[in-house]
């Protein structure tokens, strides 16, 4: 019956391993040329003894030639069933492990989560490898210099590793060297004159594990239906799905402030915010000299998905204002917002022309001729009933002025200017737009603030990538 079989190079990966310790060695050559520095000749190391074939080539297939050295080889000396290490051959080790999402395209891993496996690892034999190396050399002080480096080295063992896998349960093994035989020659010698060699006998041992059963799971990971949480709200159910699968993260940055300006955001350091100035009716303005980088910031949790990474704004009541971000190509310290008008506040009252002090300005006095249906909010008082401090620029036909108090927004119709949204006394949630900035303001029943635009101080919003 015909089998299938894997090739693991599970020996030979120790052998290169062996290779790798043995392969940095020096002995010094003499002088430097017009120098006193001495010279260093990093010593070559083969695998296999030298054989009669290798040496001849080596010595060009002449008698006179001298054997290479200094040379060290290697091979195996023995490999031998180690019977009390054994454990028991039936067992199966089962793991799970979750891939993280490959993007091809960039050849980088994502922060998602990817394919998911079983693996399941049988358990390994265990043998005990014995390798010889040999060290040639030409004369005594050779030999001394490279043993001096070596028995310091092993002492007397050293750890290797075969592989850098985190699955694979039998890469760390352990050398220990054995024994010493100082020369190869015998006294008294004959006819002949053989090169002298030191042979250092090692032990190492190892598993030799047969091949792993990966299976990839089948189960399912996902069920999205049309069920809404308990708040009733399907985007967020489906996006606290995704969080607890571990296939999206929530992050809010150390302590960094928010800057939203319609449709860029700017993240700043803590000392920067100001929260007090989203009371202000003048939109507030993007740090020039702000140097933190949004790619800075997002690389330090993962990757920025561009229409999939979000942002969320947390609101006053508890509501929060979500849309998608990618990084300002012309800018890294911005990212362009795009908010799902769904999670917007509609606005409740008309826009608005301007934000404008009555005291100051007025149709032809810094504003435009007064025409129907412009619409005006006011900062500061103007008039009263006894027809006093009521400035020419706002009255109206046949003399009627305009009797407001700040805050309140003002429309021009039928030739006179009247009141169409009394502060005073009016409830929380009102929403207008202010037309020249594009900036949506909140009437909270004791002022007007930004609705979702302005500073956003540590902890009021959140990166979702």
């Amino acid at each position: 019956m015909a089998q299938s079989f894997f090739y693991d190079n599970q020996i030979r990966r120790f052998l290169l391993q062996f290779t790798r310790i043995c392969s940095n060695f020096q002995i010094e050559y003499g002088r430097e040329e017009n120098s006193e520095t001495a010279a260093l000749l990093r010593v070559p190391v083969r695998y296999g003894d030298a054989s009669r074939n290798a040496q001849t080539i080596i010595q060009e297939n002449s008698r006179n030639s001298m054997p290479a050295s200094p040379l060290m080889t290697f091979y195996i000396s023995s490999l031998e069933y180690d019977r009390p290490r054994m454990q028991d051959p039936t067992f199966v080790s089962k793991l799970a492990v979750r891939q993280r999402t490959y993007d091809e395209t960039t050849e980088t891993y994502e922060t998602t989560q990817g394919n998911a496996f079983t693996v399941e690892r049988l358990m390994p034999v265990p043998y005990k490898l014995g390798i010889t190396l040999d060290i040639w050399t030409s004369n005594t002080n050779q030999k001394l210099q490279l043993l001096e480096q070596m028995l310091t080295l092993f002492n007397p063992s050293l750890e290797i590793q075969s592989t850098d896998n985190f699955i694979d349960w039998t890469s760390l093994s352990v050398i220990d060297l054995d024994s010493v035989t100082w020369s190869s020659r015998s006294i008294p010698m004959g006819a002949e004159n053989p090169i002298d060699i030191a042979s250092i006998r090692f032990s190492l041992p190892i598993w030799i594990s047969p091949p792993a059963k990966v299976k990839k799971l089948g189960v399912i990971e996902r069920v999205i239906a049309s069920m809404y949480d308990a708040q009733g709200d399907l985007n967020d159910a489906v996006t606290n799905n995704d969080l607890l699968l571990g296939t999206r993260q929530v992050i809010t940055p150390f302590n960094y402030g928010l800057v939203v300006i319609n449709n860029k955001i700017q993240c700043i350091q803590p000392q920067l915010v100001n929260p007090d100035s989203n009371s202000k009716f003048a939109p507030n303005v993007l740090l020039s000299d702000s140097d933190l980088l949004w790619t800075a910031v997002i690389d330090l949790y993962g990757t920025l998905r561009p229409g999939v990474s979000q942002l969320r704004l947390e609101q006053d009541d508890g509501t929060e204002v979500i849309g998608t971000i990618v990084i300002d190509p012309n800018d890294s310290r911005f990212v362009l917002f795009d908010p799902d008008s769904d999670t917007l506040p509609q606005n409740t009252l008309d826009p608005v022309d301007a934000i404008i002090n009555p005291l100051v300005s007025g149709p032809q006095e810094g504003l435009d001729s007064a025409i129907e249906g412009q619409r005006y909010l006011l900062t500061e008082d103007t008039g009263d009933g006894n027809n006093q401090f009521n400035p020419v620029a706002w009255i109206g036909a046949n003399g009627r002025p305009l009797i407001a108090n700040a805050n309140d927004i003002i429309e021009y119709q039928n030739s006179y200017w009247r009141v169409v949204f009394r502060a005073a006394g009016a409830a929380g949630g009102q929403y207008v737009t202010n037309i020249t900035t594009s900036v949506q303001y909140e009437w909270n029943s004791a002022g007007w603030v930004k609705s979702y635009q302005g500073v956003y101080p540590g902890g009021t919003w959140s990166l979702v990538l």
